[in-house]
């Protein structure tokens, strides 16, 4: 846990599943925050990746969820918790191109099975735990130092 007083800013967002209407919405929203904060265009381009990705999983998969950012002084964390069906079978799902998604949801341009590899990638840190029929609980660090 971050202690209070290094912490810089700190933002939830709550997420809707099923809504791609808004989808995205928060991914703009913490990259808007990040280039105030006058932070590097690397630093913002992976955390807003990082972000959209988890924001499309939640609404894609779950019923709900929050995305939240912390800014501290040496990194951003994204932290994404949502309230879905859970990953049987992270190690399956971290495979690029593996995919559980239905076919309206590929039909939206969704689902290419990119999301969680992608997160990986572009973060510095990146844990995920998950359980059957209760959720998902994604961690992101991308360093600033």
């Amino acid at each position: 846990m971050v202690s209070v007083e290094k912490i810089l800013e700190k933002h939830d967002f709550d997420i809707e599943g099923g809504n791609f209407n808004k989808a995205g919405t928060v991914s703009t929203r913490i990259k808007s925050i990040l280039k105030h904060r006058q932070l590097p265009d690397e630093i913002v381009r992976r955390s807003a990746i990082v972000c959209y990705e988890a924001e499309i999983n939640i609404v894609s998969y779950a019923k709900k969820g929050v995305i939240s950012l912390t800014v501290i002084p040496d990194k951003i964390i994204i932290e994404a918790n949502d309230e879905g069906p859970g990953i049987p079978n992270i190690e399956l799902a971290m495979q690029q191109g593996y995919s559980t998604a239905n076919q309206q949801i590929r039909e939206m341009g969704f689902g290419a099975g990119m999301g969680l590899y992608n997160i990986k990638t572009y973060s510095d840190v990146f844990d995920i735990t998950s359980e059957v029929n209760k959720g998902t609980f994604l961690k992101m660090a991308i360093n600033l130092i």
